[in-house]
């Protein structure tokens, strides 16, 4: 809830600041109106020091909570196929096994090539970006407040939902992207690449009107090919970015008085159930997509 002197724009907009690490120019003035001598690589006390610090500025809660969460996967799976026995699965190996084969089954489904690769992307990706986006399920005051009283600091910024910072999603998305465009290359090579960039949708088969379609083709399939990552990446970070926001405003009924309070906990309780299903078909979609791009890479005009 909002914490007292702290007005609604205020608690929405501490709760939106990441945790930023990056560097501030000699001569700048900072929140307490000290001024820097040197350029010096800080913490970001405000959102304009995050702002001003630019494009190398690192978001660390953002960082920090996103491999934290990658670790967990990787230590309960392995974990899980150390222990995996021939007999009948029970616990949790059942429910590994049982993930296991939900992503396989989808990945046979749209990926219709050979490569072992594809079939362990989409099980990091849906089970790491699920748990990510699950994090929007801890209560928006309990982990802020936790790691301000540890720093001592009340206005301490600490975002614990990766996905709803753009510089994540978009990072994940445009090393799909990456991998889109090297297996492009590798099944394709360079010159299919290429003609497939500058002699579609249109192909006259005439040399002298082929020479005039090339622009237009190279124009309109680099905008496609663009979109995909960022609408990949945006897709992610717009749902989970609007969850968190619905959060953090029932968050502010809680100090509008006993009934307000009462009534945000119920639509606090049902938004919660209704974002389950939220949270779980962006990871879903998530991996969907990459294997449809990943199969794209792979598809061949002359062959079909």
């Amino acid at each position: 809830m909002a914490s007292e002197g702290q007005t609604s724009t205020e608690y929405i907009q501490h709760h939106l600041q990441n945790l930023t690490y990056g560097k501030l120019p000699a001569g700048y003035t900072r929140y307490d109106g000290t001024v820097l001598e040197q350029s010096t690589w800080t913490m970001a006390h405000s959102s304009q020091e995050a702002t001003d610090m630019g494009f190398m500025a690192v978001h660390l809660d953002t960082l920090g909570w996103s491999i934290g969460l990658g670790l967990i996967f990787c230590f309960l799976f392995s974990r899980a196929a150390k222990k995996a026995t021939v007999g009948v699965p029970r616990g949790f190996q059942s429910f590994v096994e049982l993930l296991v084969d939900f992503v396989n089954n989808t990945v046979k489904d749209i990926f219709h090539h050979k490569n072992a690769m594809i079939a362990p992307m989409a099980l990091t990706i849906f089970v790491w970006v699920f748990l990510m986006n699950l994090m929007d399920l801890v209560p928006v005051d309990w982990l802020p407040l936790t790691a301000a009283t540890i720093a001592g600091d009340p206005h301490f910024f600490f975002k614990v939902v990766p996905t709803t910072d753009p510089n994540a999603t978009l990072g994940m998305a445009f090393t799909v992207f990456a991998f889109m465009i090297f297996f492009s290359i590798q099944q394709k090579g360079l010159l299919g690449f290429v003609k497939e960039l500058t002699l579609h949708p249109f192909h006259a088969g005439k040399w002298y009107i082929d020479i005039i379609l090339i622009p237009i083709n190279l124009i309109l399939e680099t905008v496609s090919l663009i979109a995909k990552p960022i609408s990949l990446g945006l897709r992610l970070f717009g749902n989970l970015y609007a969850g968190e926001m619905i959060f953090i405003l029932i968050a502010l009924m809680f100090s509008a008085g006993l009934v307000l309070g009462l009534f945000g906990g119920v639509l606090q309780w049902a938004w919660a159930v209704f974002h389950v299903l939220v949270i779980t078909l962006q990871a879903f979609v998530f991996m969907v997509l990459t294997t449809v791009y990943m199969a794209m890479a792979y598809d061949i005009e002359e062959e079909h």
